[in-house]
């Protein structure tokens, strides 16, 4: 928020930092509500509804060049209802108004600046629009004409624009449908998912497709199913991507953590936001390649991502933050932030805090005087260090030594440096990503554990009302909207894992109360599908579905996941019904578009198996039983569900997996069954290891 004494505007009493960032433009805005709605209509004036969210580059340019302009903000208060959106804490708002930019101009992305008509029917839209000054060299309308020539259609062509608002609303509605197609869920159907992967990889740097490039941290995991089932390219490929991206400016080399997305095919120049989710994504896809391949530079990778977050993004009673700008000021008391201000360096910086070890350090990770972004340097890794060692004529070992030694001492100088915007809201969604990777990996490295258990606690305790329905997200106390189907199918799908990783049945009692709610509230009997918003929410001029994943797991397929796990559990057939009816549904679409379907083609993997289901009866502190959570924990199977509880638990009456499961000679005992076939009890870690193979 600015520090100028203009008069704060509606958003100033708003959670959301997002919202607080523009509580000062001279801009009428308003948060969504009934309150400017019946505004819109009273006064008969077409709505703009614009969104962004707190870490967007793009958004503080719009808003600095024309939301604090006041000759611009004029035209906006004559002509318009001006709504402010965050799209972190109203994801439906932001699905229909997306589906609309990218119908329109074939494009999407934020800032979103949407007109709709009074009751909220979009009927034009766009992304960033320049002030006059720039709109020349853009070779767009500037932001100043758009408004006007808006407010002169909707004064002279109100029939025109009515017709076309319906038409579009008619197209997005029609995008929530699955292909009038069928596809048979099968074994063949992933590999031909995986083999249309392959056609789109990029053989030179990894990952998918041209500039921009990004993670695809879901496809990443489904490739690992896929090597699993004999694809052989599905390592590679998954190997390659892995090993660039870590090595590339997309990877913080002081800090550790992923920022957004690289906007060239090399993971050289990111978009140099920090998001939790990708973090809590990448952190997990790591780690599982490790344990697949062994190599210690991905674990290595996975616990400087887990060691950000828990550094970086860390609420100090367990939770996680949203974000960290792409944006801060160059040195303290400039004018105007700069993106990427706080992670570049120049060869002085890096004499000033290394000393002579500058010359090797700046050799490893490319820093020249003529930089690669604005004048300064990404750090990144373009060479390794042998070819560092022989280009400068010293042991290879001296220069690993360097760097290893410069990185800590590179991260205390930065943190001298203005730090950038932290979005500190807690997204219940986004958390449940982090509750997941930390307790997966915690079967190689168990202190991760005890952070995944702080995380869940603190949204059952303060994201979930005493009714048990859950919020959308939180900031000091404040409660945010709702939540929706992601909210509920991410966190149940994450206690689940904490419930195989440490054993506490509370969890799994609570994921299998979350699925009951998720179907209650979410399921559409009619489509056998999920929508994205609760039956109790309030109405839009659509029910939002998003059916493929993005940069988080659409809220439809973790539902799908969550669902089939808990079937393998409980044994409750409607589970695997509601799971299965999804997936018959969106099959069509695995195949053509396996990029967006990344954790959905993860939940057919599931739903095909075979899948196997572990019981293990035993106290929670027992060394045995712990020693059988581990084994079953400490190998990559992903098709592989954990229960475990003391014997007498009245949590046996929920789960069929655990039903008459007792003892054996006194000792925790683990049970392994194949789609509830199961073979002998064994009751030492060896023995249930041999069982597993």
């Amino acid at each position: 928020m600015s520090t100028d004494a203009r008069p704060l505007n509606r958003l100033a009493g708003e959670a959301s930092p997002y919202l607080q960032q523009h509580a000062d433009n001279p801009v009428d805005w308003y948060p969504w509500g009934e309150e400017a709605l019946e505004r819109a209509r009273r006064e008969d004036k077409p709505l703009l509804v614009s969104i962004g969210y707190a870490a967007c580059h793009w958004c503080h340019v719009m808003a600095h060049e024309s939301f604090a302009n006041p000759e611009i903000a004029a035209i906006q208060n004559e002509y318009f209802i001006n709504i402010k959106v965050d799209r972190e804490e109203r994801p439906d708002l932001d699905s229909i108004y997306m589906a609309a930019a990218q119908a329109l101009t074939g494009r999407g992305g934020w800032p979103l600046n949407v007109f709709c008509l009074p009751d909220g029917t979009p009927f034009f839209a766009g992304t960033y629009f320049p002030p006059d000054a720039k709109a020349n060299r853009y070779r767009m309308p500037s932001w100043r004409q758009v408004l006007l020539s808006i407010a002169e259609a909707y004064r002279t062509r109100r029939d025109d624009l009515t017709a076309s608002a319906q038409e579009l609303l008619n197209h997005i509605k029609l995008l929530a449908q699955p292909l009038p197609e069928t596809a048979t869920i099968d074994e063949a159907l992933l590999m031909e998912a995986a083999a249309k992967l392959e056609r789109e990889f990029d053989p030179q740097y990894g990952g998918f497709g041209d500039a921009p490039k990004f993670p695809q941290p879901l496809v990443l995991e489904f490739l690992l199913r896929t090597h699993l089932r004999g694809h052989v390219q599905a390592l590679p490929m998954l190997h390659q991507t892995l090993e660039q991206m870590a090595h590339g400016g997309m990877y913080d080399q002081v800090g550790g953590g992923f920022h957004r997305y690289s906007v060239d095919t090399r993971w050289l120049v990111p978009h140099f936001e920090k998001m939790l989710y990708d973090n809590a994504l990448l952190a997990e896809v790591y780690h599982l390649a490790a344990l697949v391949t062994g190599d210690p530079f991905l674990a290595q990778i996975a616990d400087e991502t887990f060691a950000y977050l828990l550094r970086d993004l860390h609420h100090p009673e367990g939770a996680f933050f949203s974000s960290e700008d792409a944006d801060s000021l160059p040195v303290p008391g400039a004018a105007h932030a700069e993106e990427g201000a706080f992670y570049v360096w120049t060869p002085d910086e890096l004499r000033l805090a290394l000393g002579d070890d500058a010359t090797i350090v700046g050799a490893y990770y490319g820093v020249t005087r003529q930089g690669n972004f604005e004048g300064k340097s990404i750090l990144y890794v373009p060479r390794s260090a042998s070819a560092v060692a022989a280009r400068l004529g010293v042991p290879v070992e001296r220069v690993t030594e360097t760097v290893e030694r410069a990185r800590p001492i590179l991260r205390a100088f930065r943190e001298q440096r203005p730090r950038p915007f932290r979005d500190e809201k807690i997204i219940t969604a986004w958390n449940a990503l982090a509750i997941r990777a930390l307790a997966t990996a915690s079967a190689r490295v168990p202190e991760y554990l005890s952070a995944a258990r702080r995380c869940a606690d603190f949204l059952l305790a303060n994201l979930r009302r005493a009714d048990g329905r859950l919020l959308r997200s939180w900031k000091d106390g404040r409660p945010g909207p709702a939540g929706f189907l992601d909210d509920y199918a991410l966190l149940c799908d994450a206690l689940l894992e904490l419930h195989a990783a440490g054993g506490e049945t509370y969890y799994l009692a609570t994921a299998i109360e979350l699925a009951e709610a998720m179907l209650d509230l979410f399921w559409d009997a009619q489509s056998w599908m999920f929508f994205d918003t609760g039956r109790d929410q309030p109405a839009l001029v659509t029910r939002p579905r998003d059916l493929s994943d993005n940069a988080t797991p659409s809220g439809t397929s973790a539902a799908t996941m969550a669902l089939l796990r808990l079937h393998a559990l409980t044994g409750n057939d409607l589970y695997a019904t509601r799971a299965e009816q999804v997936l018959q549904q969106v099959a069509p679409m695995l195949i053509r578009f396996p990029l967006g379907f990344g954790r959905m083609l993860c939940a057919a993997d599931l739903m095909i198996g075979p899948t196997r289901e572990l019981a293990i009866i035993g106290p929670s502190g027992h060394p045995t039983t712990q020693a059988l959570l581990a084994v079953a924990r400490a190998a990559y199977r992903p098709r592989l569900v954990i229960a475990h509880a003391e014997p007498g638990d009245p949590i046996a009456e929920q789960v069929a997996l655990l039903a008459g499961r007792t003892l054996i000679d006194g000792q925790p005992t683990a049970y392994l069954c194949e789609r509830f076939a199961c073979r002998l009890p064994v009751t030492t870690p060896e023995a249930l290891l041999e069982q597993l193979g």
